[in-house]
């Protein structure tokens, strides 16, 4: 009655039990006092000791787990903070701000060149030649640089 209560075998619709099927159920579902010795000597052994196939133990898994979920908690937590900016908008707005300095220093040349060339007392237009080359020079070696982003 206990074996059935606890569902270890089960009764034929009619209430009968059959004897085969009640003895394999039996073996499935009880734990003999050898099976319950030797999983009570697993539970207390070592966790160091279950290795995996490729030779790394439970406990050393468990703790590259924890570390991982801590990286993920922390970069979360950045997150709402806003600590952190999203990669491809930060690179779009460097970008933006790149063209912005390269075009003000394109402009630069027609701004001053009249100016300077009448301080100078020297011919506009050919300061004004002289100095956009310059700064065409100049802006093309800074754009042969690579800045790395990551």
């Amino acid at each position: 009655m206990k074996a059935i209560e606890a569902g270890r075998i089960t009764q034929e619709a009619d209430g009968a039990i059959d004897p085969e099927q009640a003895d394999r159920e039996w073996e499935q579902n009880t734990a003999s006092p050898r099976k319950r010795s030797f999983m009570q000597n697993q539970a207390t052994e070592p966790i160091q000791s279950t290795l995996s196939p490729n030779g790394t133990s439970l406990l050393q898994a468990r703790t590259v787990n924890e570390v991982v979920k801590a990286q993920t908690n922390k970069v979360r937590l950045a997150q709402l903070k806003g600590d952190l900016v999203d990669r491809p908008q930060a690179i779009a707005h460097v970008f933006k701000l790149a063209r912005s300095e390269r075009d003000a220093w394109l402009n630069w040349p027609t701004r001053i060149s009249a100016q300077m060339a009448a301080k100078l007392d020297i011919d506009a237009h050919t300061l004004h030649v002289a100095l956009e080359a310059a700064v065409r020079e100049h802006l093309q070696e800074l754009g042969d640089l690579n800045p790395r982003v990551d």
